[in-house]
């Protein structure tokens, strides 16, 4: 089977349980799409017991995708550059610095606490998992993921300035993230005499600074380019090229490729360069050409991220494992974010229960399953994988369903009104 067939049936499945989300299920499209896929999946595995033959053949479908380099490498891009594109700016500008904070300290933070009550936690079973594995789960799990976090706020009716901190540390942390489980990677597999405190600031400064500038570069080069033209057709195709050009570029010089989009798409999206670049045409064209990329990409990696349970090894050890993740991946955020949100919460009038709100509305998606793929067998994969997974899997149907309801709980309907 080839690729073009493979995408056939991944975008054609995509279209059936989409149809279905809406028609009959009405849930936000990500949440629909992988519980509908799941459902799929655990049919797939009964009928195996009469006719093995659909069972085979989604199997050989997901063996021939490499999920981890599609999802970092390619889609990840055009996910982050439409979200950013779509971003309040001027939200986002009052609100830097305590998303840099959260961004930074607060997921440095949490992969330590995870690792550390993980492994604590497995030395009281038969699992022995040394503590530089557990760090990093520890740092795969604790960014949130843009793409889940996207989907979910444009339905969840958070107030405005709420809204701008948990999608604004989404579009950031996982940079930060990829960069401290690159960090311990390196540590795992070739041992701490490698690694030294210059080598950890250097890939630091290529992957996290280095994408950023890039981001910038692309995003003024863009705005020059569409303020030089009016042609709508044209200038959507400018955009597309911006980010594939921009992905390339940001793999050849190995820095940060989805931080490069989410610089570029802010700095393009920023109403000042729209009003100075785009008529109201290309405006509208630029955002409804996003708009659909973004539903069609997102459509097809909550899919991928439902069939993706064919690959684990469902022990019932590893379940459990990853039931007893949940809280402790919960619970080491809300502490992580304790700090920042306290030491802002005064000077930008955070509304009621920031820190509560964030923790629940900060969820896991493809990125931690993509870096969970990534790990070695010595480095426990098919466990790791499980727990990953498992909560991934409570973090969208469970938070991304009731998010919404306890921000309608804790903040009251007027504070929402005046933020």
């Amino acid at each position: 089977m080839d690729y073009f067939s493979i995408a056939t049936i991944i975008i054609t499945l995509a279209a059936i349980f989409g149809y279905i989300n809406v028609r009959f299920l009405k849930l936000p499209n990500s949440i629909g799409l992988m519980l509908i896929t799941i459902l799929f999946t655990f049919g797939v595995f009964a009928l195996s017991y009469i006719d093995p033959t659909l069972l085979n053949a989604e199997k050989y479908i997901i063996e021939k995708i490499d999920f981890r380099t599609i999802l970092l490498d390619v889609m990840l891009s055009f996910l982050l550059f439409a979200g950013a594109l779509h971003t309040n700016f001027e939200q986002l500008k009052v609100q830097r610095w305590p998303i840099l904070m959260f961004s930074t300290l607060g997921v440095l933070m949490s992969t330590f606490l995870v690792g550390t009550v993980l492994y604590f936690l497995l030395q009281l079973t038969p699992l022995s998992v040394e503590y530089i594995y557990c760090l990093l789960f520890g740092a795969l799990i604790s960014p949130t993921d843009p793409i889940a976090v996207l989907g979910i706020m444009k339905k969840a009716g958070v107030p405005k300035n709420l809204e701008a901190k948990i999608v604004g540390e989404s579009l950031f942390n996982d940079g930060i993230g990829v960069v401290l489980f690159l960090t311990i990677f390196q540590i795992a597999s070739f041992g701490e005499q490698e690694i030294t405190a210059l080598g950890v600031l250097q890939l630091f400064g290529t992957e996290v600074i280095g994408g950023i500038l890039l981001g910038l570069v692309l995003g003024w080069g863009t705005y020059k380019l569409l303020k030089s033209i009016n042609d709508y057709d044209i200038e959507v195709i400018i955009t597309l090229a911006t980010v594939m050009l921009g992905t390339a570029i940001a793999h050849f010089t190995h820095v940060s490729a989805p931080l490069a989009m989410v610089a570029a798409g802010l700095f393009i999206g920023n109403d000042i360069v729209r009003q100075g670049a785009m008529s109201e045409t290309t405006e509208t064209y630029v955002d409804k050409f996003w708009e659909l990329a973004d539903i069609l990409l997102n459509t097809v990696l909550f899919v991928l991220i439902g069939m993706e349970m064919l690959v684990l090894s469902l022990e019932t050890t590893y379940i459990i494992a990853g039931v007893v993740a949940i809280p402790i991946v919960l619970g080491c955020r809300y502490i992580s974010l304790l700090f920042p949100v306290n030491f802002f919460k005064e000077k930008l009038k955070f509304v009621p229960h920031t820190g509560l709100i964030m923790t629940w509305a900060g969820l896991r998606g493809g990125i931690s399953i993509a870096l969970a793929l990534g790990l070695t067998e010595q480095m426990h994969r098919e466990f790791f994988l499980v727990v990953t997974y498992v909560v991934v899997v409570f973090s969208i149907f469970a938070q991304g369903l009731t998010v919404g309801k306890l921000v309608n709980r804790l903040v009251p309907r007027v504070k929402q009104q005046e933020v």
